[in-house]
């Protein structure tokens, strides 16, 4: 089941209804039923993957907790890390490996013939590894007390809100929640629907809008012109951060009307003015996991110069490979990862404390990032490379051929222009002159023209003065302009 569809409209007051007058015990069974349910929408027998991960890392924890031997515990531990992720790499990497294999069999002349699964990936299946994977890591390392009521550490792993798309949260945020009994409280439904709202808005309006534009320049790089492809990509570099964004932003504030604060993951990821800021701005809940569970047990930054480069470089590619089973996504990862190195080879500085804002350093760094971007978009390495040439030498002027596609309207370009522009705009004033924006901004909902392939059929700009002093952008609480260290 998606945010942004018409069975979740008709599923979330059903489960308010019920939920609020439990007590505690009744409101974590019943949120574990309907995340069951939520799960089970599309493929209903993958919850048994689910489940068999579920009870290997409950009982990893108890019995982490519960032995003194640091040799057991560290036995404990792998276990249940090799099983969890066994899962992981069935579903997600085997078909991959499978066909690399291959390729590289046939290169050397073998006669080697693989077999792949073609098993579709259960939804939000990297997700959930890693934050149950984070739980038996923080009970080994005794930063959390094993969980022994199942359904409640079930429910920790199936949450509904985060269960799809994060943010991944660590066991010490969310699970003593689920011990506490929640109330209706009119302060947090009118909050958490307005982050839905805002949510709704970036993901159904930008986002799918953008991708429009987006798809033009990628599925036809051969044809459209230097001015499309370079739209095209910047669209797409905003499709991307508006889809996990307003879909984070979405399940924040579907968490806060039941009750529960998940953290913050994005904070206006294209102001950075280096590549290493943009990660603390991006994804935070990601970031900081592949930071705390795989580039600090590296070593981080404690060991030699060559050292501490390697490690970043390391879980950079992991960090591709965890986004898809492909070398366009370990491309990008290793491309984000070198980019770091070379700021900290010449000593930039990645955080901007203490310094004003340049519009030079921030358009110089989402140029690095529109380059990583072509290939977490490209379906191959090949078409990648052909997207860079294509921008290189495409006329400025689109062909006949271009021109007959009829892919994409001259007003959706506008269109497109005109979103990119005003969100960037909006979220530069909403770091740098928040009070601007809380005081004298007004969103108006307005009709789009019926031929603009739209599902929502409206979006918003901002002008005037509202009074009382509240923005659209500020209904996400969420949306602070303070850096995460």
């Amino acid at each position: 089941m998606l945010f942004n569809s018409l069975a979740f409209v008709a599923f979330f007051p059903i489960v308010l209804a019920v939920y609020f007058p439990l007590k505690q015990q009744g409101q974590v069974l019943w949120l574990l039923l309907v995340s069951c349910v939520f799960y089970m929408w599309l493929i209903p027998n993958y919850i048994l993957i689910l489940i068999l991960t579920v009870l290997v890392d409950f009982f990893a924890g108890i019995l982490i907790e519960n032995s003194t031997s640091d040799r057991r515990r560290k036995g404990i531990l792998i276990v249940s890390i090799v099983s969890t992720c066994l899962i992981l790499i069935a579903f997600k990497y085997f078909d991959f490996f499978q066909s690399n294999v291959e390729m590289l069999a046939r290169t050397i002349g073998w006669n080697y013939s693989s077999s792949t699964l073609n098993m579709i990936l259960p939804v939000g299946l990297s997700f959930h590894t890693f934050q149950s994977l984070s739980y038996v890591v923080e009970v080994y390392r005794g930063n959390q007390k094993a969980e022994r009521h199942f359904p409640t550490y079930f429910l920790y792993v199936m949450f509904f809100p985060q269960l799809v798309a994060g943010p991944i949260e660590r066991p010490q945020n969310l699970l003593h929640q689920f011990h506490e009994k929640h109330r209706f409280d009119v302060d947090r439904t009118v909050s958490g629907l307005k982050q839905i709202v805002v949510g709704l808005f970036m993901k159904v309006v930008i986002a799918d809008r953008l991708a429009m534009i987006a798809n033009v320049g990628f599925d036809h790089a051969d044809l459209a012109p230097r001015p499309v492809l370079f739209l095209s990509l910047v669209a797409f570099a905003f499709q991307i951060y508006c889809d996990f964004a307003g879909y984070s932003t979405i399940a924040i504030g579907t968490a806060r009307i039941l009750g529960f604060d998940l953290m913050v993951n994005f904070k206006h990821p294209y102001l950075s003015m280096s590549v290493g800021e943009m990660w603390r701005r991006w994804h935070i809940s990601l970031s900081t996991w592949f930071r705390d569970y795989v580039y600090l047990p590296l070593g981080g930054s404690r060991c030699g110069r060559i050292r501490w480069q390697t490690n970043l470089l390391v879980t950079f590619l992991l960090s591709g490979l965890w986004h898809g089973a492909n070398w366009t996504y370990l491309i990008w990862g290793g491309l984000n990862g070198l980019f770091i190195v070379a700021e900290n080879l010449v000593g930039r500085k990645v955080s901007t404390k203490g310094e004003g804002f340049s519009p030079v350093r921030v358009f110089f760094t989402f140029c690095l990032l529109c380059v990583t971007w072509v290939f977490f978009r490209a379906r191959t390495v090949e078409q990648a490379f052909e997207f860079f040439h294509r921008m290189a030498t495409a006329p400025m002027i689109g062909t006949i051929e271009f021109l007959n596609l009829k892919a994409v309207s001259t007003l959706n370009l506008v269109l497109g222009m005109f979103l990119i522009l005003a969100l960037w705009i909006i979220e530069w004033a909403k770091e740098y002159w928040p009070r601007l924006i809380s005081e004298h901004a007004l969103v108006y909902w307005i009709p789009l023209p019926s031929g603009l392939n739209s599902s929502s059929g409206s979006f918003a700009i901002g002008c005037g003065r509202w009074s009382p002093a509240t923005s659209f952008w500020d209904l996400a609480p969420g949306h602070s302009s303070a850096l995460q260290e």
